[in-house]
């Protein structure tokens, strides 16, 4: 089927939540997908930091394959190899105690927050349920993550939202330990915040919230739905930071393509969740386990140091680009900040239009390329950018509004 019949179905059917670009992918191979007509383009987008090894990659592909040819859903009444072998891989690789799985980041969050509820009511009872969460940050749409979520843009027309949240700037170790009363059970971080504009956090700051966490006994929550399992050259993002969190959050990168969600407890958080505290139906799968086995195994040294020289390599160039002003994030995690008057809404439909697809965050340009990319795939992405901005004329205040 031609791109216009897809496009024309989807848009007669499809609940339009998404603003979509006009483009039909149909196959892809590595870092290249191609459409109906054969368009191809480099994937700078890694479906939004999912696809870490690529598209169809063989060995994940054949893996799923192969499990999915035995036994594709159980439901956790009963074991799978699969799910067991991820858990132990992740928890060995993190130091962290117990991991749910289900089967998104948001709902990652949503086990998360119910699992710091539970470790404070056990306790200390009833009424110390807030959680503090940053101004600019993302943690899902759910109704609780959405609440969770520290930008009004993300709040409007769906309340009543829950109680127990509160919000603080990043990087304001004082307003937060003003903040922090009776009522406080936890404080829910993105070491970059990616929707926020792929801002990083100041180490310093979030040593101070550790301790700040150990001094009042609250748990300390880490998203890393979009930072973890290699994204900044690290497995957790975590380790630039020193940090040991009581929670992470994993998804997007760790399922390879597949949807996954993992809740890593430590001890003393995961002995509160006993059965019936938590559940989902399709968590712990075995065809996403079993390709999500082979991304955790795929993420050994050298792998990740192909992912820090390539960030470097990236980073350098970008820096080096006409109308580029400022790089933020870590490792493959990128964000752009343009000159004023070169838009990033802009900028990303003309690298479309010449095959290199990537992301906004806010009014930055975001790149999250597949972790598998080469010295050949950067420099064809710094050329089609440079290309662009090249021939990009900044906007005037009228323009723009």
């Amino acid at each position: 089927m031609d791109s216009e019949k897809v496009i024309k179905r989807d848009n007669e059917y499809v609940l339009h939540t998404y603003g979509r670009n006009p483009v039909v992918l149909e196959k892809g191979h590595g870092l290249y997908a191609e459409g109906p007509e054969g368009q191809k383009y480099l994937d700078f987008t890694s479906g939004i930091g999912v696809n870490s090894l690529g598209y169809c990659d063989l060995t994940w592909a054949e893996a799923v394959s192969e499990q999915a040819h035995k036994l594709q859903h159980t439901s956790n009444l009963y074991y799978t190899a699969p799910c067991g072998k991820l858990a132990k891989k992740l928890c060995k690789r993190t130091g962290m105690s117990k991991v749910f799985f289900g089967n998104s980041g948001a709902e990652a969050n949503e086990g998360a927050i119910k699992a710091a509820r539970k470790y404070s009511f056990d306790h200390y009872g009833k009424g110390r349920d807030t959680i503090i969460t940053l101004v600019n940050s993302f943690h899902g749409r759910t109704i609780a993550t959405l609440t969770a979520t520290g930008q009004e843009v993300f709040h409007q027309y769906f309340g009543p939202f829950n109680d127990g949240f509160q919000y603080v700037p990043a990087g304001d170790i004082n307003s937060l330990t003003e903040l922090v009363d009776r009522h406080t059970c936890a404080i829910l971080l993105e070491l970059v915040q990616g929707e926020g504009g792929v801002m990083a956090l100041d180490p310093e700051y979030v040593q101070a919230v550790r301790a700040l966490c150990d001094e009042k006994d609250l748990i300390l929550i880490v998203d890393e739905v979009q930072t973890g399992v290699g994204r900044t050259g690290t497995f957790l993002c975590c380790e630039h930071y020193n940090l040991k969190p009581d929670i992470v959050t994993l998804a997007k990168g760790l399922g390879g393509g597949l949807p996954i969600g993992a809740v890593l407890m430590n001890e003393k958080v995961a002995e509160g969740m006993g059965p019936g505290s938590h559940g989902s139906t399709f968590g712990g799968n075995p065809v996403v386990c079993a390709g999500a086995n082979v991304v955790v195994d795929r993420m050994d040294a050298a792998f990740l140091s192909n992912v820090n020289e390539r960030a470097v390599q990236l980073r350098t160039g970008l820096a080096k680009l006409p109308r580029v002003k400022s790089l933020s994030g870590i490792g493959l995690m990128v964000g752009i900040d343009f000159l004023e008057g070169i838009q990033a809404a802009d900028v990303l439909a003309a690298c479309r239009e010449k095959g290199l697809l990537v992301l906004t965050a806010k009014t930055r340009l975001r790149l999250l390329p597949p972790l598998t990319l080469t010295a050949h795939d950067v420099d064809m992405a710094l050329e089609i950018l440079g290309e662009v901005l090249t021939g990009m004329q900044p906007k005037t205040v009228e323009e723009t509004a």
